[in-house]
């Protein structure tokens, strides 16, 4: 496969995906998929940065379908995605964390795409009143209904391993894209004078090995005893290169996975004895996630099995999270 990448440092998502027109399955529809979220995110990124001068900080008073406040900024990304996904022939339906139902597009045009979209629109969005990043999360899938007919839910209740691509974005220090397709798992920095998304990260491979552990101890009597024993074995021991190990959590899911891609580690969101299920959603957060996480060379599970197996049974369906470096994911689970 010819990589555009190699010949010239600067290439752009548009260049990028036109490299990967030639290799994959249904490449038109899935890269003006991956061009509609890049927009989304450009519009996101710039209502973040502009967020406290516009006093467009705090939630609206209203309770989402999780029993969560919702913030200001939770309407003005999912108002984007849906808009921008709408416009996209490719597009036949959305799922959102933070509407109830699934929403099919029943036009003429995108009744014909042969996919749908689930994600959470602003991941960790209670963190932009203290500045700590915040992100999004996308799963692309297959429909499996006739296509020329809307989508229903059975196109939204299926397992991850269906997923056709998958991606992040970070809003931060910078605004970086992270996605994932057949091909492997690439990274784009936005170039904020030029508007474009650039090749920052090609060819992202998660290191089997890493010293970081990421959880929340805030929860940790509520954590069943061999989760307490696994973390008492990262507390007091050292990485295979002799570095100890060292705890990290933001409190941002999209920070915290990504940092551990990126550096080699393990984020942990167990079940407790009061979310019995786990806390994270399946089909819109840990599904995503750990199809770019295993693109790269990692593990994802629930605890008990691949979380890209998993059929989900609701739209809004709970999971534990358990996911990272090959090596560590795998002494994890000798507990």
């Amino acid at each position: 496969m010819k990589r555009i990448m190699l010949k010239n440092k600067k290439v752009t998502l548009n260049e990028f995906f036109q490299d990967e027109m030639e290799v994959l399955n249904d490449a038109g529809d899935i890269c003006g998929l991956l061009k509609s979220m890049g927009i989304a995110a450009k519009r996101i990124s710039e209502e973040i940065k502009k967020a406290s001068p516009e006093n467009i900080f705090g939630d609206t008073n209203a309770i989402n379908i999780h029993g969560e406040k919702v913030q200001k900024l939770d309407v003005f990304a999912n108002e984007q995605f849906t808009a921008i996904l709408k416009n996209c022939q490719g597009c036949a339906g959305i799922a959102s964390e933070e509407i109830v139902d699934f929403m099919a597009f029943d036009d003429a045009v995108n009744c014909k795409g042969k996919y749908v979209c689930m994600f959470d629109p602003l991941d960790g969005s209670s963190n932009i009143d203290v500045n700590v990043p915040v992100g999004s999360i996308f799963g692309i899938y297959r429909r499996v209904t006739e296509t020329g007919k809307p989508v229903g839910l059975k196109d939204f209740l299926s397992p991850g391993v269906r997923q056709a691509a998958a991606g992040y974005v970070i809003y931060g220090s910078s605004t970086l894209m992270i996605f994932a397709t057949s091909q492997g798992v690439n990274g784009f920095t936005l170039h904020s004078d030029v508007g474009d998304f650039y090749l920052s990260h090609p060819d992202i491979k998660c290191p089997q090995n890493g010293k970081i552990y990421s959880v929340n101890h805030g929860n940790y009597l509520h954590f069943n005893n061999t989760i307490k024993e696994y973390i008492k074995t990262c507390q007091a021991k050292s990485s295979p290169n002799g570095e100890a190990y060292t705890q990290r959590y933001t409190g941002s899911l999209v920070a915290d996975v990504h940092r551990n891609l990126m550096k080699g580690g393990i984020f942990m969101y167990p079940a407790t004895s009061s979310n019995k299920c786990g806390k994270l959603r399946l089909l819109y957060e840990s599904n995503p996630l750990a199809y770019i996480i295993e693109k790269a060379g990692g593990i994802a599970t629930d605890g008990h099995q691949r979380i890209l197996e998993k059929i989900p049974v609701q739209l809004h369906e709970r999971s534990p999270l358990f996911i990272g470096s090959k090596n560590m994911m795998e002494e994890l689970h000798q507990f």
